[in-house]
């Protein structure tokens, strides 16, 4: 056992750090970790099922189509577009994983981006 007391983080430091890196990177960061945290969670991970949970999927998702809503026209297409793909697979798969589907315009984030269809 180590008599070292633990490390506080260099919060100057990382605050000098997140100063550099552009809103767009951020914005499409936040994007891609909500889009695999919900991947995970409609079971589409190598662990499949172990990880399933269609409530958590659709938290996930409806934060990104909102974010995505927000800062579509702060990113431009050539960020947003990929990304609108990305919620678009992610709203059909979770129709599909779904034992008993939303009405149409009632999915995850379907309030941003409308009615989803396969």
């Amino acid at each position: 056992m180590s008599d070292t007391p633990p490390e506080t983080p260099d919060f100057d430091a990382m605050t000098r750090d997140i100063a550099e890196v552009p809103a767009v990177e951020v914005i499409v960061t936040v994007s891609v970790n909500l889009m695999s945290a919900a991947a995970v969670k409609l079971g589409l991970s190598e662990e499949g099922d172990k990880y399933k949970d269609l409530d958590e999927a659709r938290k996930l998702i409806s934060a990104l189509a909102g974010l995505l809503d927000a800062s579509a026209t702060e990113i431009s297409s050539f960020h947003a577009a990929p990304l609108r793909d990305g919620l678009k697979s992610l709203q059909l798969a979770f129709r599909e994983a779904s034992i008993v589907p939303d009405d149409p315009g009632q999915g995850p984030g379907e309030k941003y981006t409308g009615p989803v269809y396969g």
